[in-house]
């Protein structure tokens, strides 16, 4: 089969189109015939070296793949052949024509949600709705979403209005990614490759403040936002770092305003993450949740979707399609 081999630590061209054996199913796992791959911002993290590694390259790169289930191994449900599931690799193998990984990371797509539109939200969407149940919002505060034109922030700009937000103040990057994330529902926008958007942000808040930030960005700016936060009730749930740092921010800086921050990473983060992902598909199944795609290539251009996410440009997933899919 085709697959793409992290051959090592680099940019977008240590990514090569390989020919390798097909998986197979040990025990407790199941392969699918891959037919949507999600290229996520946190692989191009992985794949230069900013975030560890699951093995030693060369291997298989990849998180998650759709597709339809063609085997199973010892202790699985032979029922699942045939069905379309969304499912999550171990850190590595998604980018390939067929895909194995443990039978418990497997999700149903919903009828007639296409692979490609169940590959644009299986991240962001499930990632969306665990912060958004964290932040338990109640109807009445205001909201800051942190690079809401793409990925987890795009759905939670769609999900916040929904999910009790009263309004929502949203930063993107640049004019096209700025209208998109109004389209997506936010109620102000700032540009945040502004240096200066904190001080616009004060602007924009005038009298108010802001009851739940929701941090992609983290970095130096996520102090310069403390006094725009509520007193007493505010909460910061930092979930990335965008900046390449996270925020950088104490309990020093935390302790006299009143505020909570949230540190949303780590393994048992990830576990809700994953209770989230049957919700997230149901939700775009149902047109409540719109998958945000930005382009679908060849699985043999994996190289050029990375360059596509370190460019920031997208408005919205990249994702990789086999060619027997």
């Amino acid at each position: 089969m085709k697959a793409i081999v992290m051959t090592g630590v680099g940019g977008p061209e240590v990514l090569v189109p390989r020919e390798v054996p097909e998986p197979r199913p040990g025990a407790g796992d199941v392969v699918i015939r891959a037919a949507a791959i999600p290229v996520l911002f946190a692989e191009t993290r992985l794949r230069s070296g900013e975030y560890p590694l699951p093995v030693e390259p060369p291997f298989l790169f990849g998180f998650q793949a759709v597709g339809t289930v063609t085997e199973v191994g010892a202790d699985v449900d032979a029922g699942l052949i045939g069905q379309r599931v969304a499912m999550a690799t171990m850190g590595f193998g998604a980018y390939a024509e067929y895909v194995c990984a443990p039978a418990t990371s497997v999700t149903p797509l919903p009828d007639g949600l296409s692979a490609t539109d169940a590959a644009a939200v299986l991240m962001g969407g499930s990632v969306a709705l665990t912060l958004l149940d964290t932040a338990r919002l109640t109807g009445s505060e205001t909201v800051l979403i942190e690079a809401a034109a793409t990925g987890v922030g795009a759905a939670l700009t769609q999900l916040a209005k929904n999910s009790g937000a009263a309004r929502i103040i949203a930063t993107a990057g640049g004019p096209a990614k700025i209208a998109h994330a109004r389209k997506l529902g936010a109620d102000e926008v700032i540009d945040h490759t502004d240096p200066s958007w904190p001080t616009h942000l004060h602007e924009t808040l005038t009298s108010t403040t802001l009851d739940v930030v929701f941090d992609s960005i983290g970095g130096p700016t996520a102090a310069a936002l403390l006094d725009t936060v509520t007193p007493l009730h505010g909460r910061i749930l930092s979930y990335g770092f965008l900046s390449g740092t996270p925020a950088q921010i104490s309990a020093a800086d935390l302790i006299p305003r009143g505020l909570t921050l949230t540190g949303c990473a780590g393994p048992h983060w990830l576990t809700r993450v994953a209770q989230s992902r049957p919700a997230a598909l149901n939700l775009a199944a149902a047109g409540t949740l719109i998958p945000q795609i930005d382009s679908i290539l060849p699985l043999d251009e994996a190289a050029t979707a990375h360059h596509l996410l370190e460019s920031r440009t997208p408005l919205g997933t990249v994702i990789l399609t086999p060619t027997q899919a």
